[in-house]
């Protein structure tokens, strides 16, 4: 049982899954189907939903009202905030004729780091950078560089993230003291 490997599942919280690592929290009304992947130390907020075939990396934080769909993948130390939206298929339809199913969903991808903001919707078949910031209410409906920061319907790129997650300013050297350059179109962290 998870409660076994150091998982807390609240009295009315619903864990079908037997790959949850140890210290992570799973709270009221949230639910996590069998074959689902949950990594060690994460925090699934009241409310949420993981279906089986979605995979958290370690240390991962989903607040509240948070549905994650089959085919996404969490890495690492990632921030998803309340009532944030997940999508596996670009074109959902109910009638049997035209339903594309498991072979019709796209995956989607969240890179170490990243940060989601509240009712953001992140479109199915992107990839969210490493360390990427999308605030919230954006609707990401391409991919998201390493470090980048997007905004808006549809979600435009408007800087760079720091780790810490503040806006980089043009010097692209942020106040908690982390330097970043330039290579191509790609954000580095210096050395």
């Amino acid at each position: 049982m998870p409660e076994e490997k150091g998982v807390f599942v609240h009295p009315l919280g619903i864990n079908e899954s037997e790959n949850v690592g140890e210290g992570t929290r799973i709270w009221a009304f949230a639910h996590l189907m069998k074959g689902a992947r949950v990594g060690r130390g994460c925090n699934i907020g009241e409310g949420c939903f993981v279906e089986g075939g979605a995979i958290l990396g370690d240390h991962v934080t989903v607040k509240n009202g948070v549905a994650i769909w089959d085919r996404v993948t969490i890495e690492d130390h990632v921030f998803v905030g309340p009532y944030a939206v997940f999508t596996n298929d670009r074109i959902p339809r109910s009638h049997p004729d035209y339903r594309t199913g498991p072979k019709g969903w796209e995956p989607t991808f969240v890179r170490h780091g990243a940060s989601i903001g509240a009712n953001a919707t992140i479109v199915c078949g992107i990839t969210l950078g490493t360390w990427a910031f999308v605030a919230a209410g954006a609707v990401v409906i391409r991919d998201v560089p390493d470090f980048g920061m997007v905004v808006g319907n549809p979600a435009r790129r408007i800087g760079w993230a720091c780790k810490c997650g503040r806006r980089l300013p043009e010097s692209l050297q942020c106040v908690c003291g982390l330097r970043y350059a330039l290579d191509g179109a790609c954000l580095v962290q210096e050395a």
